[in-house]
């Protein structure tokens, strides 16, 4: 019969991180299982089948092959987890225990409240269920071309107390956009977004800005993970190793970004962060050097500014998608709305602050330009805005990096 497989089934698996969550469980077999919509009997049918999880496309597909399938899974709708036991297959939906684990991780409750899942997909038939099961007051499925869609939903549903986004929008790579702009829902109290990659996107930026209780999708997918192994195995993992996996997932794939004027230290503590963390290191004005062709003093004398910025914003954004580093940027990058967005969707965002006494002019084309308390004076505000932490740079390099380093590994983003 062969070993036993276990893996997740879907069709296209590139940008999952379902591999090390279950190997960090246990199980080190479990593998990414691509297949065509025509392989998916013939699969399914083999004998030494173990466990699987299951994603897009096949939710639904599969359930025409298992012999038995859990109440709740019939409840959503859909089944994203397959046991084989004594010659039979056992269909579930762990979506929904991920999901609930998320809103109480988070302190967010339905309980009474009107809620808005935005999408109607699979994703969407979870969170119904979830709020459902939570005691929502009203649910409402928000789509693009449904009677309840987002050119009617402030007019109807502007009284809506929670949002749960169930749509790719935001999602990586295309992280540009939101499904909805928050300020149309003056009673929200609370967001969730089941996007876990990146960690903060637009639409939880805003819900943070706007001080709501909210949470991105990567605790659902680990605590999803975790049932699923529970199912598998027919054991007991404790909530302490769910959260174990989250935090190092989070430390492992979340950036450290290192904003502040020139001069301030951002390479030399950059550099010893990485060290320290064993993330790999970015300069970034070294990758706009690499990617022009000439140095950036050469790009202001022949290009100009604008032309910097622009090829600015271009590399950063690149930079900032690959997550799991550590980037130092260059003084200016918080001048434009889209660089912030992008260093805080993917990151932990660092102003380093140092007297401007101390600042270096040479080599430097705006601080040779004009005063460097006027430009600090208009790039405060943006550095602050930027930052999810500000630090006093008056301490030796490895002082600031170990201060960075437990900040990091201590909250989230």
């Amino acid at each position: 019969m062969g070993e036993k497989i276990y893996g997740l089934l879907g069709r296209k698996l590139g940008h999952s991180w379902s591999v090390p969550i279950h190997r960090d469980l246990g199980c080190e077999d479990y593998r990414l299982i691509e297949l065509e919509p025509d392989q998916l009997g013939d699969f399914l049918r083999q004998e030494n089948i173990g466990g699987l999880n299951v994603t897009i496309p096949y939710k639904r597909d599969v359930m025409a092959f298992c012999d038995v399938i859990d109440e709740g899974a019939k409840a959503i709708g859909s089944v994203n987890t397959i046991v084989r036991r004594e010659g039979k297959l056992y269909g579930y939906n762990t979506d929904i225990d991920g999901f609930l684990y998320m809103l109480r991780r988070a302190k967010i409750s339905l309980t009474g409240k009107k809620v808005l899942v935005l999408g109607s997909g699979g994703a969407s038939l979870t969170a119904q269920a979830a709020a459902k099961r939570e005691g929502a007051r009203e649910i409402v499925v928000v789509s693009r071309s449904g009677s309840e869609n987002y050119d009617n939903l402030t007019e109807r549903h502007g009284d809506a107390e929670a949002v749960i986004n169930t749509t790719p929008v935001g999602m990586w790579p295309n992280m540009d956009g939101s499904p909805l702009d928050l300020t149309c829902l003056p009673e929200l109290e609370a967001v969730a977004d089941v996007i876990y990659n990146p960690s903060r996107t637009s639409l939880l930026l805003q819900a943070e800005y706007c001080g709501m209780n909210r949470s991105g999708g990567l605790p659902m997918l680990v605590a999803q993970a975790v049932r699923a192994e529970e199912l598998f195995f027919d054991k007991t993992v404790p909530e302490a190793v769910t959260e174990r996996i989250v935090s190092q997932l989070r430390q492992d794939r979340t950036n450290i970004v290192l904003v502040g004027m020139p001069g301030c230290g951002k390479t030399t503590v950059g550099m010893e962060l990485a060290r320290l963390s064993g993330k790999p290191f970015v300069d970034l004005d070294e990758k706009i050097v690499d990617s022009a062709g000439t140095s950036i003093p050469e790009i202001f004398r022949q290009e100009g500014e604008e032309t910097f910025r622009h090829l600015e914003s271009l590399v950063l954004n690149d930079v900032c998608a690959q997550g799991g580093q550590v980037i130092a940027t260059g003084g200016g990058a918080v001048l434009q709305k889209e660089n912030r967005t992008a260093m805080r969707r993917t990151g932990r965002v660092y102003f380093l602050r140092r007297d401007l006494s101390l600042l270096p002019k040479e080599g430097r084309p705006l601080s040779q330009k004009g005063s460097l308390e006027e430009m600090y004076r208009v790039r405060r505000p943006l550095y602050q805005a930027a930052a999810d932490v500000v630090l006093d740079n008056s301490i030796s390099a490895r002082e600031a990096a170990e201060l960075i380093w437990k900040n990091f590994c201590e909250n989230e983003p």
